[in-house]
């Protein structure tokens, strides 16, 4: 017998292919006919195709069952609502229009508001005739994430499926962030409080409730440990926001080579290493609030990547060719002085003034002295309840000792050094030996030989010139020193930088 024409499976066409019975005979048993050579694997994702004409069903289970793992197919539309309760199913293609009804896609429109109200990821492509493409437009603009006409070409049906089954995956997962990233927040809120009444302190807690309820883009700045993050959050958990996620970035430890990648997202096979599509931490945030830390180590060819995403609230993933919206509040911080960022140098204005509509400066611990008791109060009854110990009082002693220390790490040093002092001492009382400050010996401590008081030195001396060839940031002379920033930071403390 001789074999079916070219053109049956390169522009099948359901009146054709029901119509002909030779031909449903041939792609019967000719489809069949091919099991047996090599073909690549299966794409996974779960296909359900919604119309109420047999043909439509056929045509389009043929074709996309040689591609797709699981392909199903529904005639009665009443039954959707249903279905899709009780299965999840990651691409639906839905007629606009059903036979014997109106033709103005108004029960296509109410079964796409079920489907998006069942599963807000839901991932709907519209099949309609040409002349609905206006309709189908106006249905994207309702949640649908694309559409095909009737007669579609194969080639083009088959990507339209798969582009739609990358996105279902990308909101899974962005879902995922979103939830993970709120459990992440609940489990550090027993550190997160923003503490003090010194009049510092007090002008920042104003600026945070007049900026945190609106959308306003916010730039901490602040020296190392004095609680940026904190503050951000707090700003957060204040907004609109709140119930959605908070996602911080650590652009300090970001390689330029992973930037786009990490923030942007990726589609398989954009680089070597993109074996599936990734959503992007831009993405991960959109609905709730982006959390840029130490944006002032960005190098400037990133900066202008970054500016565009922020001013057209679109990102194309690595890879893509098309951008994807993203509705995020954005929220940056940095140790970089005003006259650092001011340097064209170092910062792009414009993206300076694209981040800085509010501008918050968290003070160094030296400068606001008087809510150090306070601080002092609220860690020592924070570690005594996460360690079990009876909680500790603070001598008068001890008191005018921390109050008169420099704390040249700010409150995480201060933090630390309680966490410490409440493991460590057997005292009921804190005493200023249960402290382990510059300038005081250990209470444990024995005096060290001459030769390890140099090498002390010489660490300290590295230390601080690392600290100043990088302009204090921790992120780069950490790595320089070939230390982690929590390693730095102990040295730091312990040296007194």
């Amino acid at each position: 017998m001789p074999g079916p024409p070219s053109h049956i499976f390169n522009d099948l066409w359901p009146s054709v292919a029901i119509d002909c019975p030779l031909v449903y005979k041939v792609t019967g048993h000719w489809l069949s006919g091919f099991e047996h050579l090599a073909s690549p694997p299966l794409h996974p994702a779960r296909i359900l195709i919604v119309d109420d004409e047999e043909d439509i069903l056929l045509a389009a289970r043929l074709l996309l069952r040689r591609h797709f793992a699981s392909v199903e197919t529904l005639k009665d539309p009443a039954s959707l609502p249903d279905r899709v309760r009780r299965n999840a199913f990651d691409v639906l293609l839905l007629d606009m229009n059903f036979t014997g009804r109106t033709d103005r896609g108004e029960e296509g429109l109410a079964l796409l508001a079920q489907v998006t109200g069942l599963d807000p990821q839901a991932v709907v492509v519209l099949v309609t005739a040409h002349g609905d493409v206006a309709l189908a437009v106006e249905a994207m603009k309702k949640g649908a994430a694309d559409f095909v006409t009737k007669p579609w070409d194969n080639d083009r049906l088959i990507a339209t499926v798969l582009a739609a089954s990358n996105l279902r995956r990308s909101r899974l997962e962005a879902t995922e962030l979103r939830t993970r990233s709120r459990g992440l927040a609940e489990a550090t809120r027993v550190d997160g409080e923003i503490i003090g009444t010194s009049a510092p302190m007090l002008r920042v807690f104003q600026t945070v409730r007049r900026a945190a309820p609106t959308d306003a883009n916010v730039l901490i700045l602040g020296e190392n440990g004095t609680g940026k993050e904190l503050l951000a959050r707090e700003i957060h958990r204040h907004s609109h926001r709140a119930q959605e996620a908070f996602v911080r970035v650590d652009l300090g430890t970001l390689s330029p080579q992973l930037f786009e990648s990490e923030l942007f997202g990726h589609r398989r096979g954009a680089f070597t290493d993109a074996r599936q599509d990734r959503v992007g931490l831009l993405r991960a945030a959109s609905g709730g609030t982006l959390f840029l830390d130490e944006i002032g180590n960005v190098p400037l060819h990133l900066q202008g990547k970054l500016l565009t995403v922020l001013e057209r609230r679109q990102v194309t993933p690595v890879g893509a060719e098309m951008p994807e919206p993203i509705d995020v509040r954005v929220i940056c911080a940095t140790n970089l002085a005003t006259e650092r960022l001011a340097d064209e140098n170092v910062f792009r204005q414009d993206l300076l003034y694209r981040i800085n509509t509010v501008e918050v400066l968290l003070p160094p611990l030296r400068e606001r002295r008087e809510d150090i008791p306070l601080l002092l109060e609220h860690y020592i009854a924070v570690y005594a309840e996460k360690y079990n110990v009876p909680l500790k009082r603070l001598s008068a002693a001890a008191l005018e000792r921390l109050t008169a220390h420099s704390w040249a790490g700010n409150v995480r040093a201060l933090r630390h050094a309680v966490e410490r002092a409440v493991i460590l001492s057997e005292r009921p009382m804190l005493e200023p030996d249960d402290f382990s400050l510059e300038g005081s010996s250990s209470p444990i401590s024995s005096p060290r030989p001459a030769q390890a008081s140099r090498l002390d030195a010489m660490e300290r001396e590295t230390i601080a010139h690392a600290l100043e060839t990088h302009e204090r940031n921790i992120s780069r002379a950490a790595e320089a020193l070939g230390l982690t920033r929590a390693s730095l930071y102990r040295r730091m403390q312990k040296y007194g930088l």
